[in-house]
């Protein structure tokens, strides 16, 4: 009984540990967080492998909020249910919270320093490549076919060019898979 204990502190743990250490020495938010996700859940831990990795980021990515918050939830509710979601949760916001809480307390006296405003626009571009490098590769683990490709690329052109709003482009994405999806199956089964 106690070996069984341990293990379950343990896994519980180890969740949390995983999730702040992302949630630590991430910068440029979400985005950005989704390699050392993929690291950590996928290769190093093995709690999922890549295709459940990518239907997990899909989800975080539909739902409303945070992607590192939505994402914990996810793969901690997978791991060990209602405890492993807030475990994980805990464990992705809290780092940030900290930060964001001390660097508020010790640094709004230096808010119009010019060199902290020169160390911010130097960084900018960093976060740029951390947000573009996951998403390429996501592009490059989906395998999208042409229709996907298709839909990207008008959901780019909508979302940037004629100012559509993604929960638009979202709403109408899923309609239109749901009707694609009842109309094949309806074929398939006759």
């Amino acid at each position: 009984k106690f070996t069984k204990s341990f293990y379950i502190c343990t896994m519980y743990w180890k969740l949390f540990i995983t999730f702040a250490k992302i949630g630590a020495f991430t910068i440029g938010g979400g985005y950005a967080m989704i390699p050392l996700i993929q690291e950590e859940v996928v290769k190093k831990n093995g709690w999922m492998n890549n295709d459940e990795f990518l239907e997990a980021l899909t989800i975080s990515q539909t739902a409303p909020g945070l992607l590192a918050v939505n994402i914990s939830i996810f793969i901690g509710y997978k791991l060990k249910g209602n405890l492993g979601s807030i475990v994980a949760t805990l464990g992705s916001a809290l780092p940030s919270f900290l930060m964001i809480l001390l660097i508020a307390m010790l640094f709004s006296n230096y808010q119009d320093n010019p060199t902290i405003n020169a160390i911010f626009k130097g960084i900018r571009p960093a976060v740029v490549a951390l947000i573009l490098v996951p998403m390429v590769n996501l592009i490059k683990q989906a395998k999208p076919n042409a229709v996907g490709i298709g839909i990207a690329v008008l959901s780019l052109v909508a979302i940037a060019f004629l100012n559509i709003s993604p929960i638009y482009i979202i709403l109408c994405v899923a309609i239109g898979a749901t009707i694609y999806s009842l109309v094949f199956n309806k074929r398939r089964v006759k």
